[in-house]
């Protein structure tokens, strides 16, 4: 078992070990630039240990410093946390020369899964599917134009050494690729010292999809579930959420079981993710492995009840997993807020400051992972990353109005000072991200008109999503708060006031069915104004949770707007 544990990171996520390590007892040493002198785990640590300036290269990155921070501190272990060294083969296997027993997988396992080319080869020989494309890295711009005229267009060019949602470019158009293919080698040599690329087919309206997997040193491994990340900006994600509820339970089981499969396969141990893409249809591809504990793992924290990394310290330690399969129960839904110190109306440009004012959210089921507290400095010189905002609630629609109410909530103001708070709150009130339609093009296809509906939040915060039940009635001053009846029927030999254009308006609030598209055809059906079966699915929902009514078939096709109509009001019909 780990006694003493060092902390090779900063921010939440050193925060979030720290706590780890306090419920297990294991005494802890935080690791600081000079800037974060004064850090929340620093002030939680047992002993800190200054290894620098300022700049990540001359400390959180400086290999020698913090290794012999370890070694000077007494320190048995090593927890790299995520981002930084924590997926540096170098690193881990100095680590395990020096006696230090890294949080992670072993090196030569990390240096397979962090080259994406690599890590493609190896899923594909444990019968992962692939996208069409190669799996070794191609040397030439004529090499890789000669894969993609052969796989067809549009082809990603990534990097093999890739990761943070850099080092890759899609190409839409053959006179492109030459270009494009020189600019992604120069990325990847200067940001991953390494410009080896591969080229695959891109797969357009796809759903990132990762699911995380924990591994023990003797041959066991289970899935968590999966988180769906879709929601990103030039592949930084800005929004998670789990479960994926655009796949069937029986896709999510075979998803998790694929994941599993494919780290075992690698001799993998510890907390990682398995990620892929998946299309309309729900079939998956891999995409790539992430050997680390990643910045969503609350998501999957609240959903099962398991403390990823409590169980990666333990795993670390040698311990063989307690979690069986069946052990694993994902419930209700969680949604997590990348809550960053930037200005999304300049481009995301970094907002650093000092934070005047941090108030954060409470409430039921309602949990921020900062390690800023009021009255800190948000430093230029590291990730924008101010804090996490996660909630959980028993379905996807309550979660989503529980994460806009947390935000309204929450509250950071200092000079200079911007955060994508109201952005989020604008994507939760998008019509295709309420009702689970978008795609990881999403939000670079609708990020102007987002702006503009998060500087209007902003400059005049809404109070909270629109209504799904209905208005709110308040209860006068001197009458009894009597519970209304939650499905309200007619008076006796009355006729239901509910016609097509309501039906055709509750549409558009639970399905985000335009204006434009409304029908007065009672004869029309679902699929004649553009909506599927998910949307079916939730007017079903709606209109027994209102009326009361019960409709038997669950195919959209089996009923006319008419029928659905008539339906609604013979049901109102009836004496309560």
């Amino acid at each position: 078992m780990i006694g003493r544990l060092l902390i090779a990171n900063r921010g939440e996520i050193a925060v979030r070990v720290a706590r780890a390590c306090r419920e297990l007892g294991i005494e802890v040493v935080a690791v600081h630039s000079t800037a974060d002198r004064r850090s929340a785990v620093v002030e939680m640590a047992d002993e800190a240990v200054h290894i620098g300036p300022p700049a990540p290269r001359a400390s959180y990155l400086h290999v020698p410093n913090v290794v012999e921070a370890a070694l000077r501190s007494g320190a048995d272990a090593v927890h790299p946390g995520y981002g930084f060294l924590s997926e540096d083969p170098d690193f881990a296997e100095i680590c395990e020369t020096e006696g230090l027993t890294f949080v992670g997988p072993p090196p030569e396992v990390m240096q397979q899964v962090g080259n994406k080319a690599t890590a493609r080869r190896l899923m594909a020989a444990a019968g992962l599917p692939l996208l069409p494309g190669v799996v070794d890295p191609v040397r030439t711009a004529e090499e890789g134009q000669a894969v993609a005229d052969e796989i067809g267009y549009p082809v990603i060019i990534k990097a093999a050494a890739g990761g943070g949602g850099r080092g890759m470019t899609v190409v839409r158009d053959p006179a492109d690729f030459a270009e494009a293919f020189t600019t992604t080698r120069t990325v990847a040599r200067a940001v991953f010292r390494d410009p080896a690329v591969y080229v695959e087919r891109y797969l357009s309206g796809a759903r990132h999809v990762e699911v995380q997997v924990l591994c023990d040193q003797h041959g066991a491994g289970v899935y968590l579930g999966e988180r769906d990340c879709s929601l990103q900006r030039r592949h930084q994600k800005l929004l998670e959420e789990g479960p994926a509820g655009h796949l069937t339970p029986e896709q999510r089981a075979a998803l998790g079981e694929m994941a599993v499969r494919g780290a075992l396969s690698v001799g993998y141990t510890g907390a990682g993710t398995v990620e892929f893409l998946v299309d309309d249809a729900g079939r998956a591809y891999f995409m790539e492995m992430n050997a680390r504990i990643q910045v969503e793992h609350p998501v999957t924290e609240l959903l099962t009840g398991v403390d990823l990394v409590r169980e990666q310290l333990l795993v670390a330690g040698g311990e063989p997993l307690r979690l069986r399969q069946e052990d694993v129960v994902v419930r209700g839904a969680a949604v997590e807020c990348r809550i960053n110190a930037e200005d999304p109306a300049r481009g995301f440009a970094p907002a650093p400051g000092r934070l005047d004012v941090l108030r954060v959210p409470d409430g039921p089921w309602t949990r921020f992972d900062t390690g800023y507290r009021q009255g800190d400095e948000v430093s230029p010189h590291y990730d924008s990353l101010l804090g996490k905002l996660v909630v959980w609630a028993p379905d996807r629609e309550q979660a989503l109005r529980r994460m806009d109410r947390a935000l309204a909530e929450l509250r950071v103001e200092g000079p200079g000072v911007h955060t994508t708070a109201a952005l989020h709150r604008a994507l939760l009130r998008d019509p295709d991200v309420r009702a689970d339609r978008h795609d990881v093009q999403f939000l670079d296809r609708r990020l102007p008109d987002l702006l503009v509906r998060a500087a209007a939040i902003a400059a005049c915060p809404e109070p909270s999503l629109p209504a799904l039940r209905g208005p709110l009635h308040l209860v006068p001053d001197g009458e009894p708060a009597v519970p209304a009846d939650p499905h309200p029927r007619p008076e006796e030999d009355t006729v239901m006031p509910f016609s097509q254009s309501d039906l055709m308006q509750l549409l558009t609030e639970k399905a985000g069915l335009p204006q434009e598209a409304h029908s007065t055809d009672p004869d029309a059906r679902f699929a004649d104004v553009g909506l599927d079966s998910l949307a079916f699915l939730s007017m079903q929902t709606e209109l027994h949770d209102r009326f009361g009514t019960t409709m038997p078939d669950d195919d959209p096709e089996a009923y006319t707007f008419g029928e659905i109509v008539e339906t609604v009001r013979a049901a109102a019909s009836q004496p309560a």
